[in-house]
Order: C-alpha cells, then structure tokens, then sequence
C-alpha cells in the first residue's frame, strides 16, 4: 500500500506537471460564446446551451467520482484538494478550433482525447454516455497527472472504463463497477460486446487482453476486453488484493509482468478464471459469489448428498469423474429467487421454483431455477474454455465429457443471486 507521505508527493508532482491557465480558458469561451460550468475538480466547456441542465450537472458528478478515485488508488482526496482538469464538450469541433481551444496538436479522435489535465469529448446522443465518456477521459486526466500512469493499453483503457463506469443514485455518482441494470449505462454496451464474443466464439484470452496495441482501442470489443480484465481482476476474491497491491506501485510499462510477479497473483488461474468471467458475464454479476471453486475432489465411487445453494454460481460437487464415465442425479427441495412486486390486488410473492424450473421466465434459453449439471471444459474444440452442460431437470443421467469436477448451479441471472434463497438438495452416484 502507498505510504502517506509518498502518496502526497506524487499527487503533488502530478499536480504541479502541467498548469493550466483556467482563467484564459474561461475568458477564451466566453468570447466564443460557449457555456461555462465550473466545479471543484472540473471546468467545463460546451457549445451546448447554457441552459442545459443535464450538462450543468456534470462537474458535480465529475467531483463526486473524484472521490471514488482516490479510494481506489487509497490516496487521500484532500491531498489533491487542488487538482483541477479542463473539459470540453463539443458539438462541433470547428467551434473549438477556432477559438484556440481545440489546439491543432490534438488528433481526430472519435469520442474522447485526454492530454493530461486538458480533456475533450464529443457530444453522444445518450446523456448516459455522455457522462461515462466525460468520467472516462477525466479517469485519464487523473491517472496520468496524479500517478504518471506510462501503463500497457489494456490497463490505461481498462481502468478509465472501470472508473468511469456508474448510475446515478437520487442524482448523485455511484460506482458500479460491474452495472447492475442495462438502463443506468444506456449506449455503453461493454458487457453485451464480451457475451457477443462469446457467442461468435472469438472471444479473447487474457493473455491476448494484456497484448491488446493501442490502435485496438478505438473498438468496442478492445475496450469491453480490457474492461472485463481490470473488472476481474479486481474483484474477484482470488486476485484483488494482488491487483491493488500492483495497483499501488509504479504504473509504468512494466506493469503487467509486474502484477504476474506479485506474491499471490497465478497467472494460469487467472487465466482460467477470466475465462469463466467472460462465459458466464451478466449485469450484476457478483464476483464473490459468482467465484469458483476449481479443487479437484476424489473419484465419484458411490453415493453423495449435497446441496446446491440458490445464491452461488457453478458449485463444485467435490467429486470428480473421469470422461465416460456414467453418472446419475436426482434433486428434491424448492428455492425462492426473488419476489414479485406487490400490486393493488395481491401483496409480494415469492418466485419459487423446484429444480425443473418454472416458466414465468427463462433465462440463456433455459427455465428460471432449473438445475444444471456441468463440467468445466478447459480444451474445447473451438473458442475460449467455459462450461459443458450435460444434463438439467429433477433427475436423469450423464456422461462425463472429461477427467475433472462435478459442476452444479441453479439457472438465473448472476444479478440475481443476492436476492435468492434456499438450496436444492441433490443426490449424485455412479448409474454403472
């Protein structure tokens, strides 16, 4: 973790790199016309009108995400008390040309370009996005002055999208690193682009994230990859603390082989465990309770009981089996996972199901609350390893397709699992 009193001083060499003459600035808008929406952290130019108040509002978010990027870096935010960024909000670029304040430096960029503390972003039609483009480029604007971030493409892309990525809570910021529902980040579409390519079977390893050129990044694919990288990686129990531990030291272009080397970071479980992430991604998915345990138990040689609990993703059965061999389950029990909302006619109801699932609702072409068996395939013919479902339902048998674990979870969105309750009880034992 950073000391104090270093954490201090780079926040304060950072902030002194590259004045910024917000004065001029203003008084250049001024005389072009451009509205001026001025907070702690940001000053915002926009030839949007002045009397937008969607757009007045986003210096305040921009000051309440400031906070959020401190703690996740555990600086202190009053140490940066005086750390300001210059935005600009356009509509038409030539406005800003014009002015000066688009300076011919500055390349054709499609949606955001950050240099330093200077930022400019280009109107979107979503004002959802628009804010994640503004918190986006102002996550650049931070790391490059507070932290001289030098990192690898992947990082860089990978933590402004995390950052920035938020709801809005009764008007104010929230992170959420991971969204939990498709409207609070409309136009953003980062996890519908990782389930894309894994539907096309292209999606990539993390080795090939950590690989990703700049040039990639002007993709959505690239950006989604490298998002759902750092969003693992720092989430996931088995590798947050080594993350920020690497986190909180240089972040230089020896970054990743520096986050590999870290005590308690295994690359090849990573590896594994990102793959998982990508198969089975959802708005909000819960990386502690979607974790997985990958131990490998003995031998199914004769009858076992366990329960399938409705609040966890993939449950390791704790035995194995080897590929052919013939096994039999039978589950009993019911769960609750969720509730439908009162009405004027009828209070809350609980969604219960039994382990065939209910057709009230259906989720990745399946019943809400069946039960699925599966195995973990780490060598599929084609595409990124994920898990091959051999058999659902109450009862019935299946064939092993490898030497490995026993896999059993309860269908529903991973969004769900904090709402779910109860566990099927499932019966396991070789039909030979």
């Amino acid at each position: 973790m950073l000391a104090a009193a270093w954490a201090t001083a780079l926040a304060a060499a950072g902030t002194a790199a590259e004045p910024i003459d917000l004065e001029r600035a203003a008084a250049t808008a001024r005389r072009a016309g451009l509205s001026i929406h001025e907070g702690h952290h940001l000053l915002l130019l926009s030839d949007r009108p002045a009397a937008d108040t969607a757009v007045a509002e986003l210096p305040k978010i921009f000051d309440e995400a400031f906070v959020s990027w401190c703690d996740h870096f555990g600086i202190a935010a009053d140490s940066l008390a005086d750390w300001r960024a210059l935005g600009c909000l356009m509509t038409r670029r030539d406005t800003f040309r014009a002015c000066g304040l688009l300076p011919d430096t500055i390349p054709d960029f499609e949606n955001g370009f950050c240099d330093r503390r200077r930022f400019w972003i280009r109107q979107p039609s979503s004002p959802a996005y628009r804010r994640h483009l503004l918190l986006h480029e102002g996550v650049h604007a931070f790391t490059l002055t507070v932290r001289n971030l030098a990192t690898p493409p992947w990082y860089t892309e990978g933590i402004a999208e995390l950052l920035a990525t938020h709801r809005l809570t009764d008007g104010r910021f929230e992170a959420t690193p991971i969204p939990v529902d498709p409207g609070d980040v409309e136009q953003l579409g980062r996890i519908e682009a990782i389930r894309s390519l894994r539907r096309r079977q292209s999606a990539p390893s993390l080795a090939e994230v950590f690989a990703t050129p700049a040039d990639r990044h002007h993709r959505i694919p690239a950006y989604a990859a490298s998002w759902a990288a750092v969003a693992m990686l720092s989430r996931h129990p088995r590798y947050r603390e080594a993350f920020a531990r690497a986190e909180r030291g240089l972040l230089d272009s020896q970054f990743t082989s520096r986050l590999e080397a870290t005590d308690g970071f295994d690359t090849a479980a990573a590896t594994r465990d990102f793959d998982a992430f990508t198969a089975e991604l959802d708005y909000g998915y819960d990386p502690q309770a979607m974790a997985i345990d990958f131990s490998v138990g003995p031998p199914l040689a004769g009858p076992r009981s366990l329960a399938v609990p409705a609040a966890r993703g993939w449950h390791n059965a704790g035995v194995s089996a080897r590929a052919g061999d013939r096994c039999r389950f039978r589950a009993s029990g019911r769960v609750c996972l969720g509730r439908l909302p009162a009405t004027a006619e009828s209070p809350a109801r609980p969604i219960e199901s039994e382990a065939d699932g209910i057709s009230l609702e259906w989720y990745r072409g399946r019943p809400l609350g069946r039960l699925l068996v599966g195995q973990w395939r780490a060598a599929p013919q084609r595409g990124r390893p994920q898990f091959e479902r051999l058999a659902e339902g109450v009862d019935g048998i299946f064939t092993a397709a490898v030497d490995g674990p026993i896999f059993l979870k309860i269908n529903q969105p991973p969004g769900r699992l904090a709402v779910a309750e109860g566990s099927y009880r499932v019966r396991l034992e070789p039909a030979d």
